[in-house]
This record gives structure tokens, C-alpha cells and sequence, in this order.
């Protein structure tokens, strides 16, 4: 099997980036695999073949800045974050002794961006576990959000034997959408869609339903990472497999073999949250059943054999993000909990 590649280290965080090109309204514009912005940690890749082609899943691999504690985690993005965006959860955790692993999924950020590539949770979590196998990485904490945590799900059932616990960060894929209604959107539409795709209309959507209408200035990395490539000059790629993982996330869903985990999870759960993809084609009664997180977490605690919910009653989609200190000493916590 080959070895991950060493690639160059990048700067740090607190270095200023320098982008090759700018975009109208001061919002940088980044290639395919996020060519001109740095991320805040040295960057692995790893080479394989899948679909018979050569593929680079671009990783962080992070040591423990204090006593090891002998534990690995491996993070992963939801669809519209990048592994970088993990970074103060990187520090957080690297500062309580665990060994960090922070993956770009194929089709995202740095990794490589396939113009022909059938995404499936299954493939993306085959790739995954190639890359922890190359790495003799056995038993990780397997950690996502968002898509992550949907990722994570088919991970963890897809390899039971190998995740130590599985910790899920308001994942996606808690209800299966087309069966609750929301019609079906041919993949031509969805590139069409993604292709009018800016920084203002990602905003637009997450301060909706990530954040309950609030948005502070921090919130504006992870959405100009994304808004970045889409205006770039490999723009069109990355909007068709946008278009593709959207795609995957609406026709696979994972809900229905919750009761078939087999590993200890930890449900952390921002009740703010009203993500549902897809339901802007949904009727307005559809759409008012959909992305209720309030009540999506209780349903899914008790759906998983072994499950334990952490709530955010006045957070969102993403509480690592809204409110990094609160959430992590309850992950810290809940991480050095046997239950």
C-alpha cells in the first residue's frame, strides 16, 4: 500500500494569507483544491486508486501538544466546511493529549475533484478507512458534522470493529427528506443551482438555518473557503461535485439503520438548527416538519443502542463554530466520560 506523501508545510494560522487572485467585493477566489489559502497546519496526501483513477486525499495529521493520552480522533467536514475549519477543535483536543486526524473528503477543499466519480457515504467511508489503514490508525474516535456526522454514521456501519466511539456534531441525515416529501432534483438542475452559487448566498443560507439569523465576523472563513473555489477558475468542477454530493446525501439515507450501530455514540446537538437539504422544493407544510434539531436529537438518542445526547438549547448547526469554548469543554468532557 503506498505510503501519504509528505507535502509542504504551510504557514500558521496567525501568518496573513496571500491570495493569486481577488474576486469582486474584497472575497478572494481560490482554485479547485483551495490552491491560495494556506492551512493552518502542515498538510499530508495520501495517493490511491478508486474508480480506476488516481486519487490525493489531502489530510492533517496532528501529535498531542500535551501528555498523549494514547486516543486518536479523526474529523470529519461537513459538505459545506473544509477540514481547516476543524481548527480550533484541533487545538482543543491536541491540548488534552488525542492524536488529531482532519481529512478533506475526494470532492472537497484540497483533495482531488473527480470530473467523473460516483460519490456514495459508502465510497467516501472506503477511502477513509484506507487512508486510517495506511496510517495503522485501528480503533479512532471517529468524529463529523454535518455531512461529517452523516459520513460517520456509514462509517461506524460499515467498520464496527474499527471506531472506538463515534461522536456526531448536528449530522445531517437524522430524517430521510424524500420520503417526508421534498421531490427529487435531477443532478443538471443541482449543477445549475450550484453554478449560481456566491459568498452572499451561502451567507444568506446559513445565517438562516445554521445560525437562527445571528451572524458574526468569524463565521465568514469557512464561507469564503467554499465561495472561493465556486468563483475561482476551477469553479465549474467544483460545482458538479457539489452538485454530485448533494445528490448523495438526498438518496442515501442513514436513518433508517440507526438501531444498527453497534459502537458508543455521543450526540451533540445545537437545537437551533433547521438545516434540511433540499426542502426550499419542499410545500410550506413540509418544510415546517423538516431540520427541527430540537426534536430530531431526542428521536435519534433513542433510535441508537448506545447513544448519549449533549443539547445546545440556544445554539446552531454548528456550536464548535458559534461557540467554541462552551462546546469544547462539553466534548472534552463527555470524551473522558465512560458512558
Amino acid at each position: 500500500m503506498l505510503r501519504p506523501l509528505l507535502l509542504a508545510g504551510l504557514l500558521l494560522a496567525a501568518a496573513p494569507v496571500v491570495h493569486a487572485q481577488t474576486a469582486t467585493q474584497d472575497h478572494p477566489t481560490y482554485g479547485p483544491r483551495l490552491e491560495g489559502y494556506d492551512y493552518p497546519f502542515p498538510i499530508h496526501t495520501f495517493v490511491f486508486t478508486s474508480q480506476r483513477q488516481a486519487l490525493e486525499m489531502v489530510y492533517m495529521d496532528l501529535a498531542p501538544t500535551a501528555a498523549p493520552n494514547g486516543r486518536t480522533i479523526v474529523l470529519l467536514h461537513g459538505k459545506n466546511f473544509c477540514a481547516a475549519t476543524w481548527t480550533p477543535t484541533i487545538n482543543a483536543l491536541t491540548a488534552d493529549g488525542y492524536r488529531v486526524i482532519a481529512v478533506d473528503q475526494i470532492g472537497f477543499c484540497k483533495s482531488s475533484k473527480p470530473e467523473a466519480y460516483q460519490f456514495t457515504l459508502s465510497q467516501l467511508a472506503a477511502n477513509t478507512r484506507a487512508l486510517l489503514d495506511s496510517l495503522d490508525v485501528e480503533r479512532p474516535i471517529v468524529m463529523g458534522h454535518s455531512m461529517g456526522g452523516m459520513l460517520g454514521l456509514r462509517y461506524a456501519l460499515q467498520n464496527p470493529d474499527a471506531v472506538s466511539r463515534l461522536v456526531l456534531v448536528n449530522p445531517i441525515g437524522l430524517e430521510d427528506w424524500q420520503a417526508e416529501g421534498v421531490p427529487y432534483a435531477q443532478l443538471d438542475d443541482a449543477f445549475a443551482g450550484e453554478r449560481r452559487t456566491t459568498f452572499d448566498s451561502i451567507k444568506t443560507y446559513q445565517r438562516r438555518f445554521y445560525y437562527d439569523g445571528d451572524w458574526q465576523a468569524r463565521y465568514d472563513e469557512p464561507v469564503g473557503m467554499l465561495a472561493g473555489m465556486y468563483a475561482g477558475p476551477g469553479g465549474e468542477v467544483v460545482a458538479w461535485n457539489q452538485a454530485q454530493t448533494s445528490d448523495m446525501i438526498f438518496t442515501q439515507p442513514v436513518v433508517q439503520e440507526l438501531s444498527s450501530l453497534r459502537v458508543p455514540v455521543l450526540l451533540f446537538i445545537g437545537e437551533m438548527d433547521r438545516t434540511a437539504p433540499g426542502a426550499a422544493r419542499a410545500t410550506p407544510e413540509v418544510q415546517a416538519r423538516l431540520g427541527r434539531y430540537d426534536l430530531l436529537g431526542h428521536r435519534t438518542v433513542q433510535a441508537i443502542p448506545q447513544a448519549r445526547l449533549i443539547a445546545f438549547p440556544d445554539l446552531g448547526h454548528s456550536p464548535q463554530v458559534e461557540a467554541p469554548e462552551v462546546f469544547h469543554a462539553a466534548l472534552l468532557a463527555a470524551l473522558d466520560s465512560p458512558h
